[in-house]
């Protein structure tokens, strides 16, 4: 090699450095541009953490059974008397603290007074910030939607049985759930003593939600959610548009929990406009409340709401998106 291309080759040879370290420096910043999208990614999204791995699909079905076989447990009768007594017992023996709200409804045929009972079980009552977790838990005096026998006897596994077997298995959780809010789990009567169209829905929860309002206990109720209908085999729950409208942040946050889980069950999209007990919640009582509700059920108010049409899965994976919900609201 000649004195001249020693010279060219050690001209180039800078350049080819300077070349290769642009590029190293270009990757270490899309490198450190990655890491720190995933970083930031991973904040935001929050922790998955599945706090309902051990919630039991089989005891859950079990429970819904349970409450079954009582038969009817329409508002006043001797089967709402067995079922009342059955969730508190089974309530007392994890320490939660058990009540009752006793109060008169005038019969929609009779017009004599029905004795009802909303029953309110307290985690941690002395958190004087709460949220309110409700269910209805009488049956409707008939299937009366039935083509069939629209006088039969009602079960009401779905409708009726469901949020309280969910809730029978969400005790076994509830001592060891680490939340920033007491929590009440509130089983309201007289939702539907209706016979066709005579009869008021809703007693029991407006019932609640008028003694909240006139008669402000310590503590403060900073959510609401009301499952309904929540067993169905085939379980689709959309967002309800009542609840988008009045308790936007609650609802969102519910579906947004489900889906940071796969519980591909919750559809992130509008599709019913549902009147139920979380109105007089919101309305009255002024909690932000939002309404979990598979309205698309075939079997509503038919003699084939019966524990076969339900599933333990379909319980368990509502109550794992309740748990880890509980545990991260803020």
């Amino acid at each position: 090699m000649s004195a001249a291309s020693s010279e060219q080759t050690a001209d180039r040879l800078p350049q080819k450095q300077r070349r290769v370290s642009t590029r190293l420096r270009r990757l270490s910043l899309v490198l450190l541009g990655l890491l720190g999208a995933c970083f930031f990614a991973t904040l935001f999204a929050g922790p998955v953490h599945d706090r309902g791995e051990g919630l039991d699909a089989k005891r859950a079905f079990g429970y819904l059974v349970k409450i079954c076989r009582l038969g009817s447990r329409m508002s006043g009768t001797r089967g709402m008397s067995e079922q009342q007594k059955m969730i508190a017992d089974h309530f007392n023996q994890f320490g939660a603290k058990v009540q009752f709200q006793t109060f008169d409804a005038a019969h929609p045929l009779t017009g004599s007074p029905v004795r009802m009972s909303n029953l309110i079980v307290s985690w941690h009552p002395e958190a004087k910030e709460r949220v309110l977790l409700a269910c209805h838990y009488d049956t409707r005096p008939y299937p009366d939607l039935d083509r069939r026998n629209p006088r039969g006897t009602f079960i009401g596994a779905n409708d009726g049985a469901s949020g309280v077997a969910l809730f029978m298995e969400l005790a076994h959780h509830m001592g060891d759930l680490e939340s920033n809010f007491g929590v009440d789990f509130v089983f309201f009567d007289g939702e539907e003593l209706v016979y066709g169209k005579r009869g008021k829905y809703f007693l029991g929860s407006e019932e609640f939600a008028k003694r909240y309002r006139d008669q402000p206990p310590e503590f403060r109720y900073v959510y609401g959610v009301l499952v309904d209908m929540i067993g169905d085999r085939r379980l689709n729950i959309y967002l309800e548009k009542n609840s988008l409208r009045m308790a936007p942040e609650v609802t969102r946050g519910i579906w947004k929990t489900a889906k940071r889980l796969g519980v591909r069950e919750f559809i992130p999209r509008k599709k019913h406009e549902i009147q139920d007990d979380h109105l007089p919640l919101n309305q009255i009582a002024g909690i932000p409340t939002c309404d979990i509700i598979d309205f698309d059920y075939p079997h509503w108010h038919t003699t084939n709401d019966v524990p076969s049409s339900c599933s333990g899965t379909s319980l368990v994976k509502v109550g794992r998106v309740l748990l880890e919900w509980l545990a991260t609201v803020e």
